[in-house]
């Protein structure tokens, strides 16, 4: 049993499980004080999500909802464990989401491109944005995290005046892409079949999964990898071994850009969501990358497992009973979970420093 459970692997899920039900724990317990007697069906209820459903056709429907959003969340984690894993923190990942959105949006609406070209626009448009970090941070020695909370800001109010260029007259939403350009609509590949003819679910589900494949691989299998991950642990050592470390802190930024940019795309081209073009907050589904990267165990197939748990959690909020209690609790439940999420790394180094005594224990004796 010690022996599994000094697999790096085994104490990032540990930990994860430790946060998780914590999340739950504490939901609980809010549900609790607010009103007891039906604090224990609303908590099933939000895990339960879509299971909720009596006939399993509207479950697959549901569960097709669900995906259509968790897609850009493990994108979104993607980017930020790509930057983690070579000691940069990509905060701005939630503008160049948003640099996504707008990019993919505008050519669909404004232009008429079709699906791939908006796509391919959304990728550059979050890896340009990400690249003035990654120059700021390499030429200039300007903190990632504060170029990339300036920056989230300046994507959010350039996007809304973009867009309101191709909104709809009597509403701050922008124009129906199914309608205006089907075009640009995401192919759904007869995966929309599958989840009873929601067309939500598209070719955006193997497209993820594949993203996450080649991150894994570019991190722990390429020469690339290798010093991208050298330059973050040592600017100095990398350059001392003839690495170019500028062009290396821009590309990784450029490429978590890349990521987040694609996974706005991804959603917005489903037709599913549209923009707001008056919010003045930044979508959380970059912050929320952020969770799901760390509870994921800063692991590109553990990001797909923990965002489709945290957006699981957070469409059940909707099945929790209304008379008593605000669908929010979800993002209550969440947002725990997402704090705990900073005590991934503590509890897995306070697992190592247990069995470390445990073995000087049997050494001892």
């Amino acid at each position: 049993m010690k022996k599994i459970l000094k697999n790096e692997g085994v104490q990032a899920f540990v930990a994860s499980i430790i946060c998780i039900l914590l999340g739950l724990l504490i939901g609980y317990i809010v549900l609790l004080f607010i009103n007891p007697s039906g604090a224990g069906e609303s908590i099933v209820n939000v895990i339960k999500n879509f299971f909720t459903w009596s006939r399993p056709q509207s479950q697959m429907k549901q569960l097709g909802n669900t995906l259509a959003k968790t897609m850009p969340l493990i994108l979104c984690s993607l980017s930020i464990l790509f930057s983690y894993k070579v000691g940069l923190f990509n905060i701005g990942c939630a503008g160049q989401y948003v640099a996504g959105a707008c990019a993919s949006l505008y050519a669909g609406l404004a232009w008429g491109w079709g699906w791939l070209p908006c796509m391919i626009f959304a990728i550059v448009a979050g890896a340009l944005l990400g690249g003035i970090t990654g120059l700021l941070k390499a030429y200039c020695n300007v903190n990632e995290v504060i170029s990339g909370i300036m920056l989230n800001w300046i994507a959010l109010y350039t996007s809304n005046t973009l867009l309101t260029n191709v909104k709809e007259t009597a509403s701050p939403y922008t124009l129906y892409l199914d309608k205006t350009n089907p075009g640009a609509i995401l192919p759904t590949l007869g995966l929309d079949k599958l989840f009873n003819n929601n067309s939500n679910v598209t070719i955006a589900v193997p497209l993820t999964i594949v993203a996450a494949v080649v991150i894994w691989i570019i991190l722990s299998k390429t020469k690339l990898g290798y010093e991208l991950k050298a330059t973050g642990n040592n600017r100095n050592a990398a350059k001392y071994a003839g690495m170019t470390q500028n062009r290396n802190i821009i590309m990784t930024i450029a490429i978590s850009g890349a990521l987040a940019g694609l996974g706005a795309s991804l959603l917005y081209q489903t037709g599913y969501m549209r923009w707001e073009c008056t919010q003045s907050s930044v979508p959380a589904m970059g912050f929320n990358g952020i969770a799901a990267a760390f509870l994921g165990g800063l692991h590109p197939l553990g990001a797909i497992f923990s965002s489709f748990f945290i957006q699981h959690i957070t469409d059940g909020g909707q099945y929790v009973n209304t008379n008593f209690y605000s669908s929010q609790i979800s993002d209550v439940i969440s947002s725990v979970i997402i704090y705990l999420c900073s005590f991934v790394l503590f509890i897995k180094l306070t697992m190592k420093k247990m069995l470390a005594k445990s073995d000087e224990k049997k050494g001892a004796k």
